[in-house]
């Protein structure tokens, strides 16, 4: 079991619904706030912030390493230190907006990019920590957020078996055993044939931990196929309105699609059930309506059954079926008339 805030996660769990407001609050206190409402009426579990600066993040450098130049990028153009001060939450708004969530019964945490962000948060008593897919590989990070004490959510797009070891090593190493690993494709939108859920499967026998979904792709798809892989906490970019701007409102759902997720992954973690064969409770009644051998024609006593004078149809009160050709030719000790289900006792010396 792991224990994030008022929330225990253990391995029966339904999938915990995080909600991530990144910057898609457009610097905007009120917005970030009327967002946190929003996911809570959808039914999600958690909202998440991020914890940075643009200084905690990168230098302000007009180098061409420095510029997001790639054509596929929803940020072609962009210069990383710009970037990052318009998608940063500010520090100050914080306390007051994880009040707001916890006020609506919501687990509210962010990712700090840096230690300095660690330390901030720690200030506000945050109940878990998330390390985002393009920090996986920062080992001091990952110690000081180890060194807390508290739950790890950990992405790992990009990162190798390898790295992904070596992150686990280095919490473990704090003494720290409550890890979350996100199955993520740290592609922006994400396509979904991109997504390889499977890994789900191998990530949980590999890394012997709880796995989940950091899920990028359009819609809400792919989230819910992570459901039925065993995902235990699936993450999704949140915003109001996807037609009124937010710097990752592309790859974001709203709150209707929130909603969907919500109820969606609900009742496909209860349609996994256990494994479970003979039908369940439920069906039980309906056995009857199965097939088994009955009379087909009236015969008398002495008679043999035969395929004209018994067959095999619904329902299910006569023998079954499975019994059908060790009775042919055998005689019945009694006239029977058309519509009688075939037991044992009507058929002449019989060794069942």
């Amino acid at each position: 079991m792991i224990t994030l805030g008022h929330i225990n996660l253990t391995e029966n769990s339904k999938p915990l619904i995080v909600a991530e407001l990144s910057g898609n609050h457009q610097q905007s206190y009120e917005l970030a706030e009327q967002m946190i409402v929003a996911a809570a009426k959808s039914g999600a579990d958690a909202i998440k912030l991020q914890t940075y600066t643009a200084d905690t993040m990168t230098l302000d450098c007009d180098k061409s390493e420095f510029q997001i130049d790639e054509s596929s990028s929803l940020w072609q153009g962009e210069n990383l230190f710009s970037l990052y001060e318009k998608a940063s939450t500010p520090w100050q708004w914080h306390e007051r907006l994880f009040n707001k969530a916890k006020s609506l019964g919501l687990l509210a945490f962010s990712s700090p990019f840096d230690i300095s962000s660690v330390n901030f948060l720690e200030t506000l008593a945050v109940p878990c920590y998330k390390i985002a897919s393009f920090e996986n590989n920062d080992l001091p990070l990952i110690k000081r957020v180890a060194q807390t004490g508290k739950p790890i959510i950990m992405s790992t797009g990009m990162a190798s078996i390898e790295e992904i070891e070596l992150a686990i090593d280095t919490i473990h190493d704090q003494g720290n055993e409550q890890i979350i690993l996100l199955k993520c494709t740290s592609n922006y939108p994400a396509k979904i044939s991109d997504a390889n859920l499977v890994t789900i499967l191998d990530m949980k026998k590999r890394f012997n931990c709880a796995v989940g979904l950091s899920d990028h792709s359009l819609g809400i798809n792919v989230s819910l196929a992570s459901v039925a892989l065993g995902a235990c906490l699936i993450e999704k970019h949140f915003v109001l309105d996807k037609n009124a701007g937010g710097i990752d409102s592309d790859f974001s759902i709203d709150a209707v699609e929130l909603e969907q997720l919500v109820h969606g992954s609900k009742a496909i973690h209860q349609a996994l059930g256990k494994v479970k064969y003979d039908g369940s409770e439920s069906e039980q009644q309906s056995k009857k309506y199965r097939r088994s051998i009955y009379i087909s024609q009236n015969i008398n006593a002495g008679d043999k059954l035969n395929e004209s004078n018994m067959r095999i149809i619904r329902p299910g009160y006569g023998l079954a079926p499975k019994y059908y050709e060790q009775i042919l030719g055998k005689q019945v000790n009694q006239s029977i008339e058309v519509g009688t289900p075939l037991s044992w006792e009507l058929i002449m010396n019989t060794d069942k």
